[in-house]
């Protein structure tokens, strides 16, 4: 079959008319039956929707899908990171590449299905932010802290450690600290909004919490082998060759931030009232507009809260293990940056959006975590162009939270994190190992955008009980 039968069946010129040559290739390649060729061709173009999490014929399927709401000649450039993501989660970064205010896009190796955009998704626009591709929880965050005591510590001390975690976070939806912990970003100015000013009294009272859902904080060996230790060393630590005892966590802006982007997001939906229903998660507000600098001020601030909660968790857990740090490392992976890159071959100031993608410019230092019997890394951005200098923020879920209490038991689940070595404080069994991707399998889809300086594995893991509203 040639590039002229492929246009007597409709392919247009361009990327899916390649696309659709090599999937022949392919399709031949991997035995399928030259005869019924045609006819699988004919079912990808006329449907190419259903295709979309297909790893044989998602890449002509993607070449050939068009949104239903399209105010492009063409969508804007978007790469996809790994194979086989669900069909939903492809789609929705394609209509997200279809918006008039989208400049170029990307979709993480990890993704999975969101609220408008996919988390996982990249997205870069010009002259305007999308509350909902930023997320609810502005501001989700990690942050690794790694002691100068050998990993074997633990295994003497884990009845001091989980005792330490337990008396040092707090986890659920209203939690608190009965004395209230002190930052200065509490002295930071809160009116920038209304929602912020509202809000302040409650974002003090959760200082220095976790909140629900994936969020957790975690004991670990963190290792780093000759090569990793140099490269580290590259980006200002001293961390020789070793297993070391560490500390991880994961949460965001709680209460406070999820009250910024619901607000903000209403208004972007009512001045954006003209998008399809299935797309309004995709409303945006314009610099121009006084919401949205609000919101721009709003989530920045709430940037900075997000960063003093782990900046309190780390603080007095360390004061407590009583051990030097050797290595802080933390980053947002929901989070709208204001950014250089080049587009459509000019440089061009734009919004990058990266729901649940870390931030991975060249020499950036990250960290993605696996679950809680898996492993997490320390990774070192390679500044890739295509993906807007992003990488996977996670291993990615492959379920949802009530499929997840219907294929799991705990008796089965807590076998298998005793064969892990780690002991669980506390969880729901909607955030066991097996409703997440396998993590090796993410990085080595994702060696073009980051590099390994160093691997965390959990031991202590406490994460918010069961019954409570995931926040993540």
């Amino acid at each position: 079959m040639k590039t002229q039968d492929l246009i007597r069946l409709g392919v247009p010129q361009g990327a899916a008319l390649k696309s659709g040559m090599e999937f022949i290739v392919n399709f031949i390649g991997q035995g399928g039956e030259p005869a019924r060729l045609e006819e699988e061709l004919g079912a990808i173009i006329a449907t190419p929707e259903a295709f979309l999490g297909d790893p044989l014929r998602e890449v002509f399927a993607r070449d050939l899908y068009a949104p239903a709401y399209k105010q492009r000649d063409e969508l804007a450039p978007w790469r996809q990171w790994g194979s086989g993501l669900e069909a939903e989660a492809v789609k929705q970064m394609a209509s997200a590449c279809a918006l008039p205010v989208s400049v170029a896009g990307a979709l993480m190796p990890d993704a999975h299905v969101g609220y408008g955009l996919p988390i996982g998704g990249v997205l870069a626009t010009e002259g305007c932010v999308i509350p909902y591709a930023v997320g609810v929880d502005i501001a989700c965050r990690m942050r690794l802290t790694v002691y100068d005591r050998k990993a074997s510590f633990i295994a003497g001390q884990k009845d001091r450690l989980a005792n330490i975690i337990e008396d040092e976070t707090r986890f659920g939806m209203g939690c608190e600290f009965k004395n209230r912990r002190e930052h200065d970003v509490m002295d930071e100015d809160w009116n920038v909004s209304p929602i912020t000013r509202r809000h302040k009294d409650k974002a003090w009272a959760q200082l220095g919490t976790s909140g629900s859902g994936n969020h957790f904080v975690e004991f670990g060996a963190f290792d780093v082998n000759a090569e990793q230790s140099a490269a580290l060393k590259e980006s200002g630590f001293d961390v020789p060759q070793g297993e070391y005892i560490a500390l991880l966590s994961h949460s965001g802006s709680r209460g406070a931030g999820a009250q910024v982007c619901q607000h903000y997001s209403r208004i972007a939906m009512d001045r954006r009232y003209d998008l399809p229903k299935d797309l309004k998660h995709l409303a945006w507000l314009t610099f121009e507009e006084e919401a949205g600098q609000e919101y721009w001020a709003a989530m920045n601030l709430m940037g900075r809260y997000a960063a003093a909660n782990h900046a309190l968790i780390h603080k007095h857990i360390a004061k407590k293990v009583g051990a030097h740090v050797i290595l802080d490392i933390e980053n947002h992976h929901n989070f709208a940056w204001k950014e250089t890159h080049v587009v459509n071959g000019a440089e061009r100031e734009v919004i990058v959006h990266r729901k649940g993608a870390t931030p991975a410019g060249a020499g950036v230092l990250g960290v993605i975590p696996g679950s809680m019997a898996t492993p997490g890394f320390v990774v070192r951005g390679k500044g890739n162009a295509e993906s807007l200098h992003s990488a996977s923020h996670g291993a990615g879920r492959v379920m949802s939270r009530s499929k997840a209490a219907q294929s799991f038991t705990w008796s089965a689940v807590k076998k298998q994190l005793a064969a892990a070595g780690v002991e669980l404080l506390s969880a729901g069994i909607d955030e066991v190992p097996g409703v997440y991707k396998d993590i090796h399998g993410v990085m080595a889809a994702q060696t073009d955008l980051v590099e390994v300086l160093g691997k965390f594995e959990p031991r202590i893991v406490k994460m918010c009980p069961a019954g409570e509203k995931a926040e993540d």
